[in-house]
């Protein structure tokens, strides 16, 4: 069968399962990062569309076309299209579960993960609980590879693409203790790799399903005896050894590759990222993240990425379109949303999928610009799919995952200063705090961590100590999580606001003290959250505190012998100062999050948390 007729039929192979926890999302509809700029929909049946956040864009381009043409009358009328972000892992939690309308945005009639797998294992959980299918066959909207992205100078140091690379290639550079001096560039240091975290991210999902069919040597057919071999396990092993940290979404990579590229150290801060191929043409294109906000101008890195199609195979994300089966959805929503999906797979639709950087899921539409070699990207691979194991593998596969991932050490560092005991929704004055919230999540954040991940636990406000005189104070030493996760959630859970927030000296004191603390075997990263900006009484100047700090961060991330802390930070309510956070994350190439709604917080930490 040619790659051609296997993607035609990519719908049917992907099958896969996932831990199904909601990752974060900020803005827009509940949340979600909805486009609310559709205008009117006067009589028209509303049609609510969840899809996944790399095609909002295209989406929201296809459903302005659509609405109000002749293709959206219906027999009642006409149809009126509505789609908002949603993380494909997050939906299909709340789909398994219930999905309250306020805070997670209209219960969507269509629904569009990135993938099919998400689909499946929605079926499987209901199914599990005695409930019955909610979604059926489905059209495959668009298709985009997992590739290997790599700067263009390591990938041609491996030889690519004269000589093939695949996941063996990665896991001899993990573990290698030459790191890139064996292919003459000692100046690159160790080999790094960036993925997502597979129970958030469906690039993180195909990433480990790759992995795990090189260990095994097998393109189908993935069985629970393949994961408990003991070469499966080593392989895992090595490939996880290189990872700088994890996260629920490649944005944060992507972001700080091209940061990184204007400062002239991208090489240092990566040397591999598990991406979908879309992603690759987005960067070299000048737009990292996918989105150009009004007035951005893209901007072609200097150093561009390669994508990598492992040798061993490789799978597509295939955007199917689900048509609900779900009580809230009636016969004229149905209809509407076929139109709909009928209309995004003519001709012209699946030719503004490929404008977006996606190969068109309609065969008749051939696959061209700006999938090409010019954006870094081979319009003629993947030569090889793999098929994704049943759900049951997959769900061992990600229970292995979880236990074989790179081991953490984190301290976290929460703020208790006086303005934490504002309520955290101003309209309810006598409900909870923001301090409340902060701490009912920080402790349902624990769950996430393995037994043998290390952490412990800071606090800061002025006027603490004995003399009144710290700026912060240790509850808890960093320890493994065997021994401190209920001491961790008795002290998190006893805390109350006090007094001003010294946010400079506690970061830079816990840099520096996670910095004598190293651990190499380990991801070494600071929590961060905080409501509010530096206020520590110090009459310097503000930007020249900062400014050092910013220094001090700088100098401990880069070079090759450099120790990497990284700080994720979370802007917790609206008076943080989200821009400072999101200065000494990218410092230490890392992310901030915006928790500024402190009814997000639960998501918010959960999120931050999956980076490891």
């Amino acid at each position: 069968m040619t790659v051609a007729d296997r993607s035609r039929n990519v719908a049917a192979i992907v099958v896969a399962a996932g831990l199904l926890l909601s990752s974060c999302g900020g803005g827009g509809k509940g949340g979600s990062d909805a486009s609310d700029d559709f205008g009117d929909p006067g009589d028209c049946t509303v049609i609510d569309a969840a899809v996944s956040s790399e095609k909002i864009d295209l989406m929201s381009d296809l459903a302005r076309s659509f609405n109000g043409s002749d293709v959206a009358k219906t027999a009642d009328g006409c149809a009126f299209v509505r789609p908002y972000s949603k993380s494909s892992g997050g939906a299909t939690d709340l789909l398994a579960t219930t999905w309250p309308e306020e805070g997670e945005g209209e219960r969507p009639v269509i629904w569009s993960p990135a993938a099919s797998s998400w689909g499946a294992i929605l079926n499987q959980r209901l199914s599990d609980d005695g409930q019955p299918d909610m979604v059926g066959k489905a059209v495959s909207f668009q298709l985009t590879p997992l590739v290997i992205a790599m700067p263009e100078p390591m990938a041609q140091a491996l030889g690519y693409p004269d000589k093939p690379v695949g996941w063996a290639d990665i896991a001899r550079l993990a573990t290698s203790t030459e790191g890139w001096a064996a292919y003459g560039h000692p100046e690159w240091g160790a080999f790094k790799l960036g993925k997502t975290n597979p129970n958030y991210s469906t690039s993180g999902l195909s990433a480990l399903i790759g992995q795990t069919y090189a260990a095994a040597g097998k393109e189908r057919g993935l069985s629970q005896e393949d994961l408990d071999d003991p070469a499966t396990k080593a392989f895992a092993a090595q490939v996880e050894s290189a990872v700088v940290h994890y996260g629920d979404i490649t944005m944060t990579f992507l972001n700080n590759w091209f940061r990184t590229d204007r400062e002239g150290t991208s090489l240092l801060y990566a040397s591999a990222v598990a991406v979908e191929e879309k992603s690759v043409i987005d960067y070299n294109q000048g737009n990292p993240d996918g989105v150009l906000q009004p007035g951005e101008k893209p901007r072609k890195p200097r150093v561009p990425l390669v994508a990598i199609y492992p040798e061993e195979g490789t799978l597509y994300s295939d955007s199917p379109l689900y048509v609900l089966d779900a009580p809230w959805v009636d016969d004229a929503e149905r209809e509407g949303a076929q139109q709909f999906i009928d209309f995004v797979q003519r001709p012209s639709a699946q030719e503004k999928v490929l404008e977006y950087g996606f190969r068109p899921g309609n065969p008749d539409v051939k696959v061209g610009a700006p999938i090409s070699k010019a954006n870094g990207v081979d319009p003629n691979q993947p030569s090889t799919l793999l098929q994704v194991p049943s759900p049951s593998v997959m769900v061992s596969l990600l229970d292995q995952w979880r236990q074989n991932r790179k081991s953490a050490r984190v301290l976290l560092v929460l703020d208790v200063s006086g303005s934490m005991k504002e309520p955290a929704d101003p309209d309810d004055p006598g409900g909870p705090t923001k301090l409340d919230l902060a701490k009912k999540a920080a402790i349902e954040s624990l769950g996430e961590f393995n037994a043998t991940d290390e952490v412990g636990l800071r606090i800061f406000t002025t006027d603490l100590g004995a003399d009144g005189t710290a700026n912060f104070q240790d509850l808890l030493p960093i320890q493994p999580m065997r021994t401190n996760r209920e001491a961790l959630a008795s002290k998190i859970r006893d805390q109350f606001p006090l007094n001003a927030t010294p946010l400079y000296d506690v970061t830079q004191s816990s840099y520096d003290d996670l910095v004598g603390q190293y651990d190499a075997s380990k991801i070494n990263a600071i929590v961060l959250l905080t409501d509010g900006q530096n206020d520590d009484g110090d009459t310097t100047d503000d930007r020249d505190q900062l400014n050092r700090l910013i220094a001090s961060l700088r100098r401990g991330t880069e070079g090759e012998s450099s120790k990497p802390i990284r700080i994720f930070p979370i802007a917790y309510g609206k008076a943080a100062d989200l821009d400072t956070l999101t200065e000494i994350a990218e410092a230490t190439n890392a992310a901030a999050y915006d928790a500024s709604n402190p009814a997000t917080i639960t998501k918010v930490f959960t999120a931050v948390v999956s980076n490891f």
